[in-house]
């Protein structure tokens, strides 16, 4: 008898970890208690912890008390140019696998109930693709930052967006070509998707990114207010 508990108390234990899901690649920084999280993804060439995702998965954690999980993107190596561009589609399978596998991760293992999904450059592309074709991830709500468009999907920001349902936020630097492919989007403008400018800003954002914070920030307590 005892030997049969010992072996449903293993099944039991095996069943538990089975179920839970590991954490990806990245920088987390949990917030127990909070039911909500915010999923970051760098730009390209960066990494979990660089410029832009950086200041804002620890403002966010420490302003808000959220979960911020900063996951580490693909990337390729070589320098910029029209073909790396074009071959970073290739990288999107393995992009929307490891945002998945945040979801899960904060949601099975955190308990977290409310998801926003931030990027930058990059990290736009991917996270938009991602959101255009899984509308039923459970993704509440969008941050962007320095989104760049061009080229075809799903490469493409702003063709993506135009399928993205959730509530959005765009913050783009006013003094570069950021500000060019924010300009395109203002069809998009309403309740629902509303853009800021951040004065002086280039698409590197060195030097403001306390205004990307707070736009940031002002957006997730007014959206968490309704």
């Amino acid at each position: 008898m005892q030997l049969f508990t010992r072996i449903l108390l293993f099944l039991a234990a095996a069943i538990s970890l089975s179920a839970a899901a590991q954490m990806p690649q990245g920088k987390y920084l949990e917030a127990r208690g909070s039911k909500v999280a915010v999923i970051l993804a760098h730009g390209q060439g960066l990494d979990a912890d660089s410029q832009v995702v950086s200041p804002l998965r620890k403002a966010i954690h420490t302003e808000l008390g959220f979960h911020t999980l900063s996951l580490q993107m693909p990337t390729l190596p070589g320098q910029r140019s029209p073909e790396l561009f074009h071959a970073y589609a290739s990288t999107f399978p393995d992009a929307y696998a490891r945002i998945q596998a945040g979801i899960d991760f904060l949601k099975k293992d955190k308990g977290v109930e409310r998801i926003y999904l931030m990027d930058y450059s990059m990290g736009g592309r991917m996270t938009t693709a991602f959101l255009a074709n899984n509308p039923d991830a459970g993704i509440v709500g969008y941050i962007g930052v320095g989104l760049v468009a061009g080229g075809p999907e799903p490469l493409n920001t702003n063709m993506n967006l135009r399928k993205v349902k959730v509530p959005v936020i765009d913050i783009y630097a006013e003094n570069d070509t950021d500000a060019q492919f924010a300009a395109n989007r203002k069809a998009f403008l309403s309740e629902r998707f509303v853009q800021v400018p951040v004065a002086g800003a280039k698409h590197h954002y060195r030097g403001h990114e306390k205004q990307v914070v707070e736009a940031a920030i002002s957006w997730l307590r007014k959206q968490e207010q309704r």
